[in-house]
């Protein structure tokens, strides 16, 4: 019976099958005893915002990829939350909650640091869904039935609605059979999917990839055909899905899918140029390895790490290439970093929060190559020193960086002040007995000794020197000041009258020494 079923399953799935147009009004109710979802999976945030809504008389369901993970024994990392309570609505059942978005209004329901997103549930009526000129849907705030939303959204797996209460699984399109046969397929027409999000094509892959599953043959088909559709969409969506893609856990493997089907160009000029440098693909291949390892170990990553990693084959090239032309190692790199971040902004848009983090972990591997003076205290106190160690260690497993060079900034990093000194002192030496012998230069002639104080050049020998006097308005202490001798006035041109000099001479007065200190013969009042 199970093979028959997965049969017709496959049947459907070639010729449009039920995702592709035939709309399930009722859905299957799957039982906890069924579907097996742990309850301690559930985040209480988000039993607490349907328990909320639902007290108020509204249906409210945990939705999305939140359920398709449980279904699959992972914690979710976010929890989404359908209802048929209006934005308004919700926010007005919760004690802490805002409305956000212009092409889909959603509340977030805020319980400290976690969000929970709630959404209405939408409608299929698309007359007043407003579309660009690609078909792609900007404006969509009409709501409908829970029949309706289900429809709307984007995968099979992604249309379950858990219960909290009752701990049921509400399935319109079979997604919890695709769940279990490891598919995945999209709801409704593809190529008309896509046009409305091509974001889709995206996800489709990501998902996959990251789930280890595969995706349906009518849901690929028109993938690598629609790519171009990806212009269309703005960079801050783009950033996003990129962002989700590197922190999956499964990097490599998305990446890998994204090349496969022809989604990659256009978004990081690293994916582009992957099969004609071997040197650019290793060394990314290489920080998306230890991206994932990260990922799955736990530990956090931060995006701007990423896309310094993702970048810098570029920013190598270009750092040689200034280098070449004469400019100082420092300045070459500097202006690098410059040129790609530029370049990159034209395709994909990185956050400017990020940007500033990117040329710093860059620079940053510069002032490795440093290590003598103050200049290994203040890099190891630097707040972006810890990843750009971390980005060092990716290079010197490239090839790039000689493993001593790692070793020291490791031993230098846990040294204490003496030993730390002691390395650095280490280091100068080194690196005097490694160079060669600075030239030194001929002394400068005293113009005042040998033949030129005995025959001065012109223009040449010590300068006549300023008319001084004895300045006693501090007490006689004779302190010393100059004055420049006025230059002689100009003879006045025929014409012009010239008053003659007064016989009067000008003699300076002398100004009442100042105290210094108070005098105790002096009484004040």
């Amino acid at each position: 019976m199970a093979v028959l079923q997965k049969f017709v399953r496959k049947v459907k799935s070639l010729l449009g099958g039920s995702a592709g147009g035939v709309i399930q009004k009722t859905p299957r109710i799957i039982p906890a005893s069924v579907h097996g979802i742990r309850p301690e999976l559930v985040a209480w945030q988000a039993i607490r915002t349907c328990e909320a809504l639902q007290r108020r008389g509204f249906k409210a369901y945990v939705v999305g990829g939140a359920v398709r993970d449980m279904l699959l024994g992972v914690k979710p990392k976010d929890f989404d939350v359908a209802t048929d309570a209006t934005p308004e609505e919700v926010k007005a059942c919760q004690k802490r909650a805002i409305i956000i978005g212009r092409r889909f209004r959603l509340v977030h329901v805020i319980f400290g640091r976690e969000v929970i997103e709630c959404a209405t549930f939408r409608s299929l009526d698309t007359e007043g869904v407003r579309k660009d000129a690609a078909g792609r849907v900007i404006s969509d705030n009409i709501f409908g039935e829970m029949w309706e939303d289900a429809a709307r959204r984007d995968f099979t797996i992604n249309a379950l609605y858990y219960d909290p209460s009752t701990q049921e699984v509400l399935d319109y399109h079979n997604g919890y059979e695709d769940l279990k046969d490891k598919c995945l397929r999209i709801i409704g027409d593809p190529e008309e999917r896509y046009r409305e999000d091509p974001v889709r094509m995206m996800r489709a892959v990501r998902i996959a990839a990251k789930l280890g599953f595969r995706i349906d043959e009518s849901t690929r088909r028109p993938i690598p055909k629609m790519a171009y559709l990806l212009k269309n969409v703005p960079d801050a969506r783009l950033f996003d899905e990129i962002i989700k893609l590197l922190t999956s856990g499964h990097a490599v493997a998305c990446v890998e899918a994204f090349r496969k089907e022809g989604l990659h160009h256009g978004l990081l000029p690293v994916l582009d140029m992957m099969n004609t440098e071997s040197a650019g693909e290793k060394f990314m291949m290489l920080a998306l390895e230890r991206t994932d390892e990260r990922i799955n170990a736990g530990k956090k990553t931060s995006p701007a790490f990423l896309f310094a990693t993702l970048l810098w084959p570029q920013t190598l090239r270009r750092w040689e290439s200034f280098e070449k032309k004469g400019k100082s190692r420092a300045q070459a790199l500097y202006e690098a970093c410059d040129v790609v971040l530029k370049t990159q902004c034209e395709k994909l848009v990185i956050q400017r929060r990020y940007m500033a983090d990117i040329q710093m972990i860059w620079m940053l591997q510069y002032r490795f190559e440093r290590r003598f003076g103050k200049m290994p205290f203040a890099q190891v106190n630097h707040p972006k020193y810890r990843a750009a160690y971390d980005f060092m260690l990716l290079r010197s497993q490239n090839g790039e960086v000689p493993v001593e060079v790692v070793e020291w900034w490791k031993n230098f990093y846990e040294a204490d002040e003496a030993g730390r000194h002691e390395m650095i002192e280490q280091a100068e030496k080194e690196a005097r007995g490694a160079g060669s012998k600075k030239r030194s230069r001929r002394p400068k002639k005293d113009p005042t000794s040998g033949d030129l104080a005995l025959n001065p050049v012109p223009g040449q020998g010590p300068k006549p020197r300023d008319e001084e006097y004895e300045d006693d308005s501090h007490g006689g202490r004779g302190r010393r000041r100059s004055r420049r001798r006025r230059p002689a006035a100009p003879e006045a041109p025929i014409g012009f009258f010239v008053p003659a000099p007064s016989d009067r001479k000008l003699t300076p007065q002398k100004r009442p020494p100042r105290r210094t200190q108070r005098d105790p013969d002096i009484q004040e009042g």
